[in-house]
């Protein structure tokens, strides 16, 4: 995900080769060229260079934080109601361009297409609860003494930034500034450095949607850029999403310069699987959870816990997984350096003494040989102490432990030092009820591989998997993105006193 080290050596310029143009920051509402440093921007799946991303540093994040400053004063005055109408016409356009926004998450991520796609479509789902703020967003009022008035506003922080990872480049950024904005915030977005297109895309269609300039700003860059939204004093408050590490380091520097952090890390997801379980349900939710986006999510399902006899779900499973086609079902990863980590990760496993049901090493697409495949790859008989059991892999892979119970599964995901998810799939609504109990995470599943809670559910995780208090989507981002203001109002002297009113 999104990495602090993540710098790279200037790039030649190679001029018309590539089908894009550099790309620009965002900046007062009109793109803005950086320079003098560069890192390439590669396609996954081909393994060519489409563009080049400016690695900006302290003073482009100036101007940005300069821009939504000037901006500020007269956006923050504007009624709700209003800002929200920019993301009605917003929302129309990204249903307008959902094809090309999703070819270009396509193109810079490796996405297939109906992967592509859905994540515009939930883009499109969080930029329709930013548009219901109106009504969720209200103030409080309250008689509490006799004549005295009590009342709740929320008004909004400020300048605030969001930095983003690199496998979800449209959706990621929606979790933040729909939100953010339409509460009166005025916005810094860092898009990851490996995946810039979009961001330029989607800043483009705010402004044809009627955002006024300065409202909405984008910075690119690495780890310069980061530490300079952390500690700049004009940032009000920061959210990151990416690894664990970078999420401490980016907790620790931006509470330190005494603003709001929401840090989401890594995960290691567990799903329990019981004998009672419907074999197809299991099979098909397990796998879809882990060869999704190739499994570069933090909800990715990366450890099956196979509790007693389960092997006619294993077998069911792993027949299925062999019958998926990469490049077809499965995109590419990242880098050709996660290609060979994770690659690395699943020999040291076998080397270990785990046996490798459905091997996706070495994977090749005809036509894309240069692209960074890895196919899905289940691993049975991995044991607990394992590292590709205890750390996040990020790739196509599942790792099979087995158990004698329901109470050691459940003692082995509560061991682990994350905790975004965790899913059971039984039959039995005792033992779901069981987990749902004593799981360790902040996200449960039922027979759900993958259980993202929809708007206005919030997103969020625990333990080592979220750092800073509340939730970055839904009605928990609310108290996030604004301040409360609390007013006690008294006008008539006939009501006498109280401890309320004197």
């Amino acid at each position: 995900m999104t990495s602090i080290d993540s710098l790279a050596a200037p790039a030649q310029d190679r001029g018309a080769t590539r089908p894009h143009p550099d790309v620009r920051h965002w900046i007062g509402g009109q793109p803005v060229a950086g320079g003098p440093r560069f890192q390439d921007v590669v396609n996954p799946s081909t393994g060519a260079v489409i563009s080049r991303v400016p690695l900006g540093g302290a003073p482009d994040v100036e101007l940005a934080v300069a821009a939504a400053a000037r901006a500020f004063p007269g956006w923050s005055a504007t009624p709700i109601k209003e800002r929200v109408q920019v993301f009605y016409r917003y929302k129309a356009l990204l249903e307008l361009h959902l094809s090309e926004l999703g070819a270009l998450v396509t193109e810079e991520h490796g996405k297939v297409k109906s992967e592509a796609e859905a994540e515009v479509l939930k883009a499109i789902e969080l930029t329709e609860f930013a548009c219901s703020l109106p009504q969720m967003a209200l103030g409080e009022v309250m008689e509490v003494s006799r004549g005295v008035e009590c009342r709740l506003e929320r008004h909004p922080l400020g300048v605030v930034a969001a930095i983003n990872p690199f496998n979800f480049p449209s959706m990621v950024p929606h979790w933040t500034f729909p939100n953010a904005i339409a509460l009166g915030n005025t916005f810094v977005l860092k898009p990851s450095e490996q995946v810039p297109l979009s961001a330029g895309r989607i800043a483009e269609l705010l402004r044809e949607a009627g955002l006024p300039d300065g409202v909405f700003n984008v910075v690119h860059g690495g780890r310069e850029a980061v530490e300079a939204i952390c500690e700049h004093p004009g940032i009000q408050a920061v959210t990151f999403v990416g690894s664990t590490v970078v999420a401490k380091e980016v907790y620790r520097r931006g509470t330190a310069a005494l603003k709001r952090v929401l840090a989401l890390g890594g995960a290691k997801n567990h799903v329990i699987v019981m004998p009672d379980a419907d074999p197809e349900m299991a099979a098909g939710g397990v796998l879809a959870a882990m060869s999704g986006c190739t499994g570069q999510r933090c909800m990715a399902a990366s450890v099956m816990v196979a509790v007693s006899e389960t092997d006619h779900i294993v077998d069911r499973l792993a027949a299925q997984a062999r019958a998926m086609v990469v490049g077809r079902d499965v995109g590419p990863v990242i880098t050709r350096q996660a290609k060979e980590r994770i690659e690395a990760a699943i020999t040291e496993a076998e080397q270990g003494g785990a046996r490798v049901l459905v091997d996706g090493r070495n994977a090749v697409v005809p036509g894309k040989e240069q692209g960074f495949y890895v196919g899905p790859t289940v691993i049975d008989q991995v044991r607990p102490d394992m590292r590709i059991a205890r750390e996040e892999v990020f790739g196509p892979v599942l790792a099979i432990v087995r158990t004698r119970d329901l109470d050691e599964a459940i003692a082995l995901e509560n061991a682990s030092p994350y905790g975004n998810a965790a899913s059971i799939f039984t039959e039995s609504g005792g033992l779901a009820r069981r987990t749902m109990e004593r799981a360790s995470a902040g996200m449960v599943g039922i027979n759900v591989g993958v259980p993202v809670p929809r708007e206005p559910f919030p997103f969020g995780g625990w333990n080592d998997s979220k750092f800073g208090v509340g939730d970055i989507t839904g009605r928990g981002s609310i108290e996030f993105w604004t301040k409360a203001k609390k007013i006690t109002t008294k006008w008539n002297r006939e009501a006498g006193t109280s401890w309320m009113s004197k």
